[in-house]
């Protein structure tokens, strides 16, 4: 079995890829890493070529016949980190899967301090970029990302989006990713049982070219935001989400109601030219409608697969077939 995969998504990257596949060599040979494996220590080097319009694959296959250990994987257009992270997913053998940008700004030598954080206990080990070596333009907006996604999973990372973590094979293995949800996968890690932490590494400056993302990630991150935040919450509970709204709805349309009754009763005040008739009559059905979503909801989910229901850490003395059925990670 491989022992580690690294992979590495990247885009119109040709002036960084000899620097950075040479110092992934170099991290690789490191006895210290070696140690944390058991013998022998092999490793893949994964490089997913997001529909790069310049010479990255062309520099990649130059090198992949003096260096067996690396891979390519070539999209026909661009698709995003999302699609090239779920592609080296899929490729990779490795006991540990690494991920690092191309930029250069994640230093692969830190790779080796993540995995022995992972063999503490943990799952998922993510980088955290302490001193952050980039503009404004990113870290605020950031910082911003970090501390809402903070605020409303409660998990108490300080850079969900760091491009350099390490995972067991399992966790990989699991997550369904798209959109551009590779910004979340501690978020849906930990949504699966797994054990999630943080460790601070090094960020380094861009030598080579500009950032690639661009002022449209703010709004596709804002809708996957809400996306995972519904998913990690009330996928399997959606009447906990539509109903408590519904319920809140329907009281205050009731109230409405209720209050313009007894002006009718009590102080003979008309109703039929008062605006707020409208307004209670309007929250009592879309109250209705919400209650309505949610049983919908439940139904459908009571009625789908039960596969993602949980997350199965192990299996002891099954039969080949019964573990298939649990989805066994050992």
């Amino acid at each position: 079995m491989t022992s580690l995969s690294v992979i590495v998504p990247l885009f119109n990257e040709e002036e960084s890829l000899p620097e950075l596949l040479s110092q992934l060599y170099g991290a690789m040979q490191e006895t210290e890493l070696h140690r944390l494996f058991p013998e022998p220590f092999t490793f893949e080097i994964i490089m997913v070529d997001d529909g790069s319009t310049d010479n990255s694959c062309r520099v990649i296959e130059r090198l992949i016949p003096s260096k067996p250990e690396l891979r390519l994987i070539s999209f026909q257009r661009n698709f995003g980190k999302t699609a090239a992270l779920s592609a080296g997913f899929m490729a990779a053998a490795g006991e540990c899967v690494c991920t690092l940008d191309a930029d250069l700004q994640d230093d692969p030598f830190a790779i080796k301090e993540l995995i022995k954080k992972l063999h503490e206990g943990y799952d998922l080990v993510s980088g955290w970029k302490q001193e952050r070596k980039d503009p404004l333009s990113k870290t605020l907006p950031s910082k911003l990302f970090n501390t809402v996604t903070r605020l409303f999973t409660g998990i108490t990372l300080h850079d969900f989006n760091c491009g350099l973590k390490v995972y067991r094979r399992a966790v990989t293995r699991r997550l369904e990713l798209h959109g551009q949800m590779h910004r979340y996968i501690p978020v849906l890690a930990e949504w699966d049982g797994f054990k999630v932490t943080e460790l601070p590494v090094r960020h380094r400056a861009r030598q080579f070219g500009e950032t690639k993302y661009g002022s449209s990630r703010f709004f596709s991150g804002l809708f996957d935001f809400l996306s995972v935040l519904f998913i990690t919450r009330y996928l399997r509970r959606p009447m906990h989400f539509f109903g408590m709204a519904g319920l809140i709805s329907m009281l205050l349309g009731f109230s409405i109601s209720l209050y313009i009754t007894l002006d009718k009763i009590l102080l003979n005040k008309p109703v039929s030219n008062r605006p707020i008739l409208f307004l209670g009559i309007l929250l009592l059905i879309l109250g209705v409608q919400l209650f309505s979503t949610g049983l919908l909801g439940e139904m459908l989910s009571s009625s789908s697969t039960k596969e993602r229901l949980f997350a199965v850490r192990e299996s002891v003395n099954l039969t080949t077939a019964q573990a298939k059925k649990f989805g066994s990670t050992d």
